[in-house]
Parts: structure tokens; sequence; C-alpha cells
């Protein structure tokens, strides 16, 4: 006789968003049951942030060792043991996979089904063989590497942040398409890591950053030896293990062949909609997602969505955050709305590029008056200690100091847009900024500096700047 669950909810994958809904839920002592095909954690854990931030980090070990002499440390090159570097990040995963483990979820009260989810109507889901009938379903089935239509690549062999890694030996010379995100930080890691490196992208790289940001991030990629062709599309592939093709059309109307050892593909996601029977239950999607409202509820009331799937920016973040929102609504029935313009994210490049609220060109795009604001990196003497002085923070203020966007190109500005975000968050005026009280010497203090310049004008010419740095060590 097949079993029927009737649990207050009913979590479909077990990612960043799925995780943290049956986690909280739990937590109150509510029965949910989690649904998983895969490997627990999901993307993040498995194959992206987890994963790409450990290579990441072998990389800039590797960078800090042929930097060294500017020290007054001599170390010689880096001797790279990609072995080694694997077994590295396999190890990070390994740490933080029980975290994320069917045994820890079942000692946390969860029932955790390993099976595809399907729905077989608007009430029930089919998983393994058993039927789940919640009072509220969440769908947080994510997202998998966009594959594009190219000519050969089907053909080809190629690698995606699925796959790339598993690799235990250094490519010789690594070919990327796709210049966002996930294809820099993979082309600066290999690069680091003494591999050649030719990125290919149709548009402009990072080009959903602001280009005044990006353009310091491509320029430390270029200077340490990543060849970065932009509007180059790639209209045809071919090769086999270990010697691959690129057919190219340049914007000038050039054809060329770029050859390589290894390709990465990394232009997008694609939604995980295909299988899960959406149709059945009554759930409007489409190929960008389950669409949902503000309330990110589906045109099925008991069906939420959150995460990439929920058809918004693809970030763990953001299904953490929708997670959030999900919980107080299932529980505590209280009415919940996302605000995608307050999310900040971050590129880990080094520099790293960080954004949050309104870029310059958002703002100008809607008409509003605004005042944007820099300060160089340069200006900063914990910058200047460590010789990371590439970069610098950039403001975007509306009326009354009112703080709209923030965008900081590098060291530690991951960290920084911390910072920002909770500024942004909280409307928070520049004079806040101005105000508080920050260590010194820290990156931080970079944004102190910024904002009081919009008060004192005189304070954004070069010579006064290190009057004002040295000044603001006594208060």
């Amino acid at each position: 006789m097949t079993e029927i669950l009737t649990p207050d909810i009913c979590v479909i994958g077990g990612g960043s968003g799925g995780l943290t809904t049956a986690a909280a839920a739990a937590a109150f002592g509510v029965p949910v049951v989690l649904v998983e095909r895969g490997l627990m954690g999901g993307d993040c854990l498995n194959y992206g942030c987890v994963p790409s931030k450990a290579l990441l980090a072998a990389g800039k070990h590797a960078a800090a060792i042929r930097a060294a002499p500017l020290f007054g440390v001599s170390a010689g090159d880096p001797t790279v043991d990609f072995a080694a570097v694997k077994a590295h990040v396999d190890g990070v995963i390994g740490a933080i996979a029980p975290n994320d483990s069917v045994e820890r979820f079942e000692g946390l009260g969860v029932r955790v089904i390993k099976a595809d989810a399907q729905f077989i109507d608007p009430n029930t889901v089919n998983a393994g063989g058993q039927l789940i009938r919640a009072r509220r379903f969440v769908v947080a089935a994510g997202s998998s590497p966009l594959v594009p239509p190219i000519d050969g690549l089907a053909e080809t062999p190629h690698l995606t942040n699925e796959t790339i890694f598993s690799l235990t030996e250094r490519p010789d010379h690594l070919l990327v398409i796709g210049g966002g995100p996930i294809g820099m930080e993979m082309a600066q890691a290999h690069r680091r890591l003494g591999a050649r490196v030719t990125v290919v992208e149709g548009e402009t790289a990072l080009g959903n950053d602001d280009p005044e940001l990006a353009a310091v991030v491509l320029h430390r990629l270029r200077t340490e030896g990543v060849v970065v062709e932009e509007h180059t599309k790639v209209v045809g592939v071919d090769g086999n293990e270990g010697a691959v093709r690129l057919a190219v059309a340049r914007k000038n109307g050039e054809k060329a062949t770029i050859a390589g050892s290894h390709l990465l593909v990394a232009v997008g996601r694609a939604v995980n909609v295909e299988g899960l029977g959406l149709d059945a239950a009554g759930i409007d999607h489409d190929r960008r997602g389950i669409k949902v409202g503000a309330d990110l509820r589906s045109s099925n009331r008991r069906v939420y969505a959150v995460g990439d799937i929920a058809g918004g920016p693809q970030f763990t973040h953001v299904a953490n955050y929708h997670a959030g929102l999900v919980i107080r609504a299932i529980l505590f029935r209280l009415p919940i709305k996302t605000d995608h313009g307050k999310l900040p994210h971050v590129t880990f490049t080094d520099p790293e590029l960080g954004q949050v609220g309104l870029t310059e060109a958002e703002a100008a795009a809607r008409g509003l008056t605004v005042d944007v604001l820099r300060w160089p990196y340069e200006e900063n003497d914990r910058a200047q200690t460590e010789r990371q002085t590439e970069g610098l923070v950039k403001l975007v203020a509306g009326r009354g100091g009112r703080l709209l966007g923030a965008g900081v190109v590098g060291a530690a500005a991951g960290e920084l847009t911390n910072l920002f975000s909770l500024a942004i968050g909280q409307g928070l005026k520049l004079s806040d900024l101005r105000d508080f009280v920050s260590p010194y010497p820290t990156f931080a203090e970079i944004g102190k500096r910024v904002a009081t310049s919009y008060y004192h004008p005189y304070t954004r010419r070069p010579l006064v700047r290190r009057a004002v740095g040295l000044l603001s060590r006594f208060g």
C-alpha cells in the first residue's frame, strides 16, 4: 500500500533555499518533508560558491608568493600540485557537508526522501512512490548550467561548473565561453595556478556591473595574463579530449579560430522546471522559472517558490532571503513582500567587485537626480600597507544624502559591501556613514571618507585627500 505523508510543509530541493526553509520550520516543531534527488547542499556546496571560492583561495596563495618580493620576502616561483589543489577543494566541501547532510536534517526532525519529486495534482507530490499531501509546498529546485545551442558544442567535450572541479590535472590552456562572474572567477583562479586562459564573451565582460568598476577587474586579469576577448561570438566548437577549437566572429567581422586544451561553458543558468509536474499542479511557469508574486506564491496558492526557480536574481543569499520570508508567511501568517532592489552581489575575483542598490547608470535611467561620489583605495592607509591600492568606492546618493547605491572594487570589497548593504537596507544617509567610528587602519575607512566628501566637496580634490586621512586618525 502506498504511503501517504501529510506534513505541514513539503520542501522540494535540498539546496540553500530548501535547507533553510526546512531547518527553520523544524526548529518550530513543524512537521516537514524534504525531497532531494541529488546531493544535499545543492549547487552552492557541491558545484558553486564553496568549491569556486576554495579554488580562488588556492590561486590567491600562488599570487601572494609571486608578490612576496614587494614585501622584502623571497619565495621564488610557486610550485602548484593541481591534484593537491583538488584535494583542498574537496576537503572544504567535506568540512561543510555535514551541516547539510541527511543525518543532520533527520536529527532536526525533518523527514528526508532521496528521490525525484513530481506533482501529480494541485495537492499531491509523488516522491519515489511516496505520496505527499502537505498544507504548503515550497519549491526550491534551483537551476543548472545553461549549455547554449552552439554548433558542435554538444558533441565536443566541455566542462561546466558541475564538472570543472573534478579535474585532477591542470589544464594547459583553458578556454572559457562567457565573461560573467563564474567565467571570470574561474579564469583568474586557473591562470594563477599556472594555466593559460582565454575568455570569449559575446558582449561586454562583467556586463551586469558598473563598467567603471568592472574595468578595474578586467585590467587586473589582463595584467595577470588572462586573454579576454569581448564582443566576440562563438559560432562553432569542435575537438576532442585535450584539444578543443572555437570558431569565433569578432565585432569587426573578422573570423578566427581559438585553440585550447579544455573548454568551460559559463554562459548562465537554466532553471530546473522540467520533470516537476508543474502543469498538473496548476503552477504557471516558463523558461525563466515559476511565476510568483512579490509574496513568492505561485498560481497554486498552496505552493511557494524560492531561490533560482522563482525567476529572480540567482544567488545563494537570495535563496536564503526568500526562505526567511516564506517561513514568516507559512508559520506566522505574516504578509511578505520581496525587495530585490536592495540585494547585494559580489564577484570574488581579485580585486573583488561588489554592488548593492542602484548603479550610476540605473539611477540615470530612472531619471533620478543624484550625486555620484568616489574615493580611491590608494588614499587609504591600510591599502597602502597591504600594497592593495587598486580600486575605489563609488556611492550614489539621492536627495538629502540618502544612500541609493554603492559599488566597491578592491581588496575586501565583499566585506565593505556588507556595510553598504546594511546602510541601504536601513535607509541611512551619508551623514550616518560620515559619523560612524571606523577603527584605524581598515579598508572600511574608505566608506567613511567618501561619505564625508559629500558634505565637504573640497575633500574630493586629490591634494586635500591625504590631509583628510591624517585628520581622521585623531577623530
